[in-house]
């Protein structure tokens, strides 16, 4: 399992978009080669607020995956804030440079020890370099601060903000289900908090977890999952919750004390 921390824009307002303010930058690509390039530039982002359990809402916005010194991003004889990729940036995406034009002075004015001398001002400021394939691969994302745990599903390529957490790998869906299930939630009663309580379910808070593997559950979590997924039914719901008490081998007096517990932690959240 690899566990990694979602993109940092510096300033969502410039990066994070609505469909209808994509359907324009899109109408006003000047070719259809201009079009292609720039749809596969925008994709689709999920904050921490629309993260559920087992699933999400998208709330129909985008994100303007703009790495640093793109579009040369892969260069690695360039070392800081490049003219000739932002040059390359405005031939190649015009549509895109007009609107991130608009907001140049707000992105200038992010981290000042590293904009416009480590990356562009256009770029965003965190674009998982080391991991960037890893968003369009089936993932489990999370909110990484939060009250209320929940973790997601995801197959189809969703960008995590920052404010989320994701873990790529294997066993995915046999992982959600045990990490959505009150067994999981008492698993993280020893996290660290903020100074308000909430959660702080960052890496180091997932990597300690020990979790058994059982081969003969996998394809049943694997059914359950996609029926939660489908019906959002509690009785679904309470079988996960069974058999991740049975995979611990706990015994009734256990299962009711760690209820009680997740319970009460609920309630007082």
């Amino acid at each position: 399992i690899n566990i990694y921390r979602g993109v940092l824009t510096g300033y969502n307002n410039a990066f994070i978009i609505s469909t209808e303010k994509r359907d324009e930058i899109l109408a006003n690509c000047q070719s259809e080669d201009e079009r292609k390039r720039t749809a596969e530039l925008i994709r689709p982002i999920l904050r921490g607020r629309d993260i559920k359990r087992y699933g999400y809402n998208w709330a129909n916005l985008w994100l303007i995956y703009i790495p640093w010194h793109f579009p040369y991003q892969f260069d690695e004889s360039i070392k800081g804030a490049s003219a000739k990729a932002e040059k390359a940036f405005k031939e190649q995406y015009p549509a895109v440079y007009n609107h991130m034009l608009q907001y140049k002075e707000p992105l200038s004015k992010r981290n000042k020890a590293e904009t416009g001398i480590r990356y562009e001002w256009y770029a965003m400021q965190r674009w998982g370099a080391k991991y960037w394939e890893d968003f369009s691969k089936p993932k489990i994302l999370w909110k990484r601060i939060g009250s209320v745990l929940r973790f997601s599903y995801d197959t189809v390529g969703n960008l995590g903000l920052d404010s989320t957490c994701f873990a790529t790998g294997q066993h995915l869906a046999y992982l959600c289900c045990i990490l959505n299930s009150l067994m999981g939630h008492y698993m993280f009663k020893d996290s660290p908090k903020t100074g308000t309580g909430d959660l702080l379910i960052s890496v180091q808070a997932i990597e300690p977890i020990l979790i058994p593997m059982n081969k003969g559950l996998e394809c049943v979590f694997e059914n359950l999952l996609e029926e939660v997924l489908e019906h959002c039914s509690e009785d679904t719901e309470k079988e996960i919750n069974r058999l991740a008490f049975k995979l611990y081998d706990l015994s009734p007096a256990e299962i009711n004390y760690i209820t009680d517990f997740v319970t009460q932690s609920q309630q007082s959240q």
